[in-house]
């Protein structure tokens, strides 16, 4: 009997050589790209790379200039994101758009609710239907319960949960995972690897190595809108990705350079605010980088914004040098030499359908206006040298923010502030959804910030990134400093133990630390 030769499957998803521009702007030059099914394939690249707009063109948002577009075997050019949804194409955001007021059961069946008797909405099939993907998925939700005040992780099972409802046969995963924590990380994989058994198609797209190693199969790397290689994920390295998404050797992810310290610019005494964070004391000075590490709902971003003056506190003092800056008054921060970056530059620190002009001198505008009028030919003089030596990736001043990528969204956010020249430096998450080649020049510019003696008060999850760029290290736990640790002795397990509360009764401490802050277990 003759053996039987299957023929090769087809791509799920095919481009190859797709072009697509806004103008003049070449958001994409040659995008390439081809996924199989019963299988999670990773799409890495710097911001800017082009991934947006390709996944954009694969969900129907845009249309592609030229080039080749097949899916399940047959061309395909989208107009809408309906048809593309039609076709079974289901796009998983970072943080998905649920309608707050609706259950959990209405958004996934939203415009397709199964009807019973009279035309009426049959609630009993609906909510089953539900019960039943979630237990598909292996997750527990209650189908009944209203959207609002889910987790960004849950909301995201929810769109899995509809796509899965309507069958699709590729998910894109576009940044799931920038806003989960560890355990919300490995739920939404092993939800990931259920669906890829299932025989389904995944596109992931991550800045995370580790993330692209534990879970994907097949890696694509794009570069300046044009793609570069595809490679199996047990065949290939970090370094050799690296080099590929940057087209160089990133030698120094943590460019830091030794710092001289001067005096203390910061000084924060016995900061509470009940139920938040308790007996907050510390100092930064000149020069200086200080991290504040914790685990994620530690009470480190809340401590920043308090000192800001965004949020309040019950008792305590904050000082810039021999000023006292006010509780509550962010305008008296600014006053006193204190700039703030937060974690959320789309929704906090930029103005994203205002041009980079116009975010870069947002801060500084009472300063420019001659006779009470603005012009944007002076929010342009005030704004072009700080774009310039950040290296803000833009064609024009007169560009929006949305259209720029993340990398450089927050490089436009940190102009902002160092347009007000600042004495001290607050920045959440720096790097946060960028690159790793923005990293490496986000890093560098707060080694050179340090080196003209701004005082940074750095807080990040990432522990290396912490390790790397500060001369100190403030570990947070339950809200309260639990250890302050100096550049040589801090550890991942020193840093780990004291966010955990699980260290011995003493930790090393900075060498002019003028007290120990015990760690009990």
């Amino acid at each position: 009997m003759a053996e039987v030769v299957k023929a090769p499957q087809s791509p799920v998803l095919e481009l190859a050589e797709v072009r697509k521009s806004f103008g003049p702007v070449v958001a994409l030059r040659s995008g390439s790209l081809s996924v199989d099914a019963g299988s999670i394939h990773a799409l890495i690249g710097e911001n800017g790379a082009g991934k947006s707009t390709m996944v954009k063109i694969v969900a129907g948002v845009h249309r592609r200039d030229s080039g080749t577009f097949r899916f399940q075997g047959g061309d395909v050019d989208f107009g809408s994101t309906a048809e593309s949804k039609g076709s079974g194409i289901a796009v998983i955001y970072q943080e998905p758009t649920l309608f707050p007021d609706l259950s959990v059961t209405e958004n996934i069946f939203m415009g397709r609710m199964p009807r019973g008797r009279g035309r009426r909405i049959d609630r009993k099939a609906m909510w089953a239907e539900a019960r039943e993907l979630f237990q598909r998925l292996g997750v527990d939700i209650d189908p009944r319960r209203p959207a609002l005040g889910l987790s960004i992780a849950d909301q995201q099972i929810i769109e899995i949960a509809k796509a899965i409802s309507l069958d699709a046969s590729l998910l894109v995963m576009d940044e799931p995972t920038a806003a989960l924590s560890g355990v919300e990380v490995q739920r939404l994989f092993a939800v990931a690897r259920s669906l890829r058994d299932e025989g389904r198609a995944l596109v992931f797209i991550s800045h995370r190595f580790d993330e692209v190693f534990d879970l994907c199969d097949t890696v694509t790397v794009m570069r300046d809108g044009a793609y570069v290689g595809t490679h199996r994920v047990a065949d290939t390295t970090v370094p050799e990705l690296v080099k590929e998404m940057v087209g160089r050797e990133v030698g120094d992810l943590y460019p830091k350079s030794p710092a001289t310290i001067g005096e203390p610019i910061l000084q924060v005494d016995d900061l509470q605010s009940a139920g938040v964070f308790h007996d907050v004391t510390f100092q930064v000075r000149a020069g200086e980088i200080v991290g504040l590490a914790g685990l994620v709902g530690a009470g480190r971003s809340e401590i920043a914004r308090a000192v800001f003056g965004v949020d309040g506190y019950d008792s305590g003092s904050v000082r810039i040098g021999d000023r006292a800056v006010p509780p509550r008054s962010p305008r008296a921060a600014i006053k006193a030499g204190i700039a703030f970056i937060p974690e959320d530059r789309r929704q906090q620190g930029l103005v994203v359908d205002s041009s980079v002009a116009r975010n870069v001198a947002s801060v500084i505008r009472g300063g420019l206006t001659r006779g009470g009028l603005l012009t944007g030919r002076a929010e342009n003089r005030a704004a072009a040298p700080w774009a310039a030596a950040l290296e803000v990736k833009t064609n024009a001043l007169d560009m929006a923010a949305t259209t720029m990528s993340g990398g450089n969204q927050q490089k436009v956010v940190i102009a902002k502030w160092l347009a007000t020249t600042p004495k001290l430096l607050i920045i959440d998450e720096p790097t946060r959804g960028i690159d790793v080649g923005t990293k490496a020049e986000v890093h560098r510019l707060l080694s050179e910030l340090a080196g003209q003696g701004i005082a940074i008060l750095m807080i990040s999850s990432e522990l290396p990134e912490v390790l790397g760029m500060a001369d100190r290290v403030l570990v947070v736990c339950e809200g309260r400093i639990t250890a302050e640790l100096d550049r040589d002795t801090a550890t991942p397990e020193t840093v780990m133990a004291a966010a955990t509360n699980t260290a011995p009764s003493e930790l090393s401490l900075s060498k002019d630390a003028e007290m120990v802050h015990e760690v009990t277990a």
